[in-house]
């Protein structure tokens, strides 16, 4: 099949605004509060006593947005030698049972974080008494998100259709069937 532009559907552009959102509001976020904690350290001599609890709680945030972009992305790391070297309709079936798989252990890590979630809401942080449930509220979230785009890729494999990036045009992905 020839290649062709395949542009991001409402789910995928859902994901890439939400993730871009907390990437960026947690990044400047935590930038912005080292630094000030940092110049008050070395210009007054003093601290703020939160800045060190706000960045560990941001930070999962910030990972996690980044993996479900690189994810919606396909720049997540893969071994393909072994799948180049078979027929397109072996390709598509491993694609398809791959990205299922994936999908499944995907919602088995949501379903377990689900389950902690109750357990890890009576930690709290020493200083801003905010539940520990938060950080793993985020990978509960980040892997809600995987899952659905692991079962996007699947079902496009089933359509015989094979996403790969295309630089050429910002927004837009290159796919080949």
């Amino acid at each position: 099949m020839t290649a062709v532009i395949v542009e991001r559907n409402a789910l995928e552009r859902a994901i890439v605004v939400i993730c871009s959102f907390v990437l960026w509001v947690t990044m400047v976020s935590i930038f912005l509060i080292l630094t000030a904690n940092t110049l008050l350290r070395y210009a007054f001599g003093t601290s703020l006593q939160w800045a060190n609890e706000v960045p560990e709680l941001l930070f999962p945030w910030l990972v996690m947005s980044g993996v479900v972009l690189a994810a919606e992305k396909g720049s997540h790391i893969a071994t393909v030698f072994l799948v180049e070297s078979v027929r397109p309709a072996a390709k598509r079936v491993i694609a398809i049972v791959a990205w299922s798989a994936v999908a499944v252990l995907y919602a088995v890590l949501v379903r377990a974080t689900w389950n902690m979630l109750e357990i890890v809401h009576d930690e709290k942080t020493p200083i801003l008494l905010i539940p520990t449930s938060v950080t793993y509220g985020c990978l509960m979230v980040g892997m809600g998100m995987l899952v659905l785009l692991a079962l996007q890729s699947a079902s496009r494999a089933w359509r015989g259709v094979h996403v790969v990036r295309d630089s050429s045009e910002p927004g837009a992905q290159a796919a080949q069937g």
